[in-house]
């Protein structure tokens, strides 16, 4: 059975209230984990979903894109050869500038595109005035280009602290990091990234790609890992789609 956990801001806090106040009556300590941003809003910062706690075999695929020119394209062409029309694309807004094409082509394939930010850097290094200027310029580009504000958003290099995850919130984002990392960034070979996906893949789970041109064996394992996930029952969805009416996991930032 599906838990179901996103509430409104007033009302899940008059129902931290009840629940406080009976807690104390009660002399019950009380700790939540492990719960999805929603529920950030009163007494616990946001984190990042890295997974959804499901048995529904449910997968996203997500692809980072940040620079290049030759390697989106074989990528977005086996995902319509497979019939997969529902994956997640984190767009850069300077590579989307420069490749409105692309962007036209994403959108026009039905993906969902999230942000991943501006320049490409470790945001944790920066002020807090710089990380709302990095996602803020991100946000107004993406927007324009394909009339949707993205509500999404992975971190440069997956780099966050603190400080990132509650701007990104108050800028209205939730940050995506993933489960199972493809590591098609290392160019380890077409076998070992389909290996490193199908040997961690699982329900709920959020897979990390590239579609970067310094992955150059993406859109050769990708046709393997389809088939393959397919042939174990699973269903391509989103992002959203996943961790939308879900217990969705995260990680603690120290």
């Amino acid at each position: 059975m599906r838990r179901i956990y996103v509430v409104s801001a007033q009302r899940l806090k008059q129902i931290l209230i009840i629940v406080t106040a009976i807690l104390l009556t009660a002399g019950i300590g009380y700790a939540e984990r492990d719960t999805i941003t929603a529920f950030s809003g009163a007494n616990q910062a946001p984190q990042a979903i890295y997974k959804v706690d499901t048995k529904e075999k449910k997968i996203a695929l997500t692809f980072d894109i940040s620079w290049g020119e030759t390697r989106t394209l074989p990528i977005l062409d086996v995902l319509k050869q497979k019939n997969v029309n529902k994956a997640t694309m984190f767009l850069s807004s300077p590579w989307s500038q420069r490749h409105p094409e692309i962007v036209k082509r994403i959108k026009d394939d039905g993906f969902e595109i999230g942000s991943h930010g501006h320049k490409h850097d470790n945001y944790s290094k920066y002020s807090d005035e710089e990380i709302r200027s990095q996602i803020g310029k991100a946000d107004t580009v993406l927007t324009e280009m394909t009339g949707k504000k993205p509500n999404l958003i992975r971190m440069p290099n997956g780099d966050f602290d603190k400080r990132v995850l509650q701007i990104a919130s108050e800028m209205g984002y939730s940050v995506i990091q993933w489960d199972t990392d493809s590591k098609d960034w290392m160019n380890p070979g077409t076998e070992t990234i389909i290996n490193n996906v199908l040997s961690k893949a699982h329900p709920g789970d959020i897979i990390l790609m590239h579609a970067s041109d310094s992955c150059k064996e993406t859109h050769l394992a990708l046709p393997v890992i389809i088939d393959k996930l397919r042939q174990q029952g699973y269903e391509f969805v989103t992002v959203s789609e996943l961790i939308t009416g879900t217990d969705v996991k995260s990680k603690e930032v120290h």
